[in-house]
């Protein structure tokens, strides 16, 4: 199952992303998301993110978290 959250400061991972979604959960603010498989224990996560770096990944893009940081494509 998925566990669905916005990175905080102190996550750390890397990934691909496997899938990209966006949707109106409170009926007022578009939110983006991505399902992200992750590189060291191959869970499958899927993670809020900002629209800027949703619309500029696709499928198969590697992503990295570091701590103190957004996530970023890499």
């Amino acid at each position: 199952m998925f566990k669905s959250h916005r990175p905080t400061e102190g996550d750390a991972w890397e990934g691909i992303v496997e899938g990209k979604t966006r949707g109106m959960l409170d009926g007022a603010n578009m939110y983006h998301f991505v399902k992200i498989r992750r590189a060291d224990d191959g869970q499958l996560v899927k993670v809020r993110i900002d629209r800027g770096l949703w619309k500029s990944i696709a499928v198969g893009d590697r992503i990295v978290k570091e701590p103190g940081r957004g996530p970023v494509k890499a």
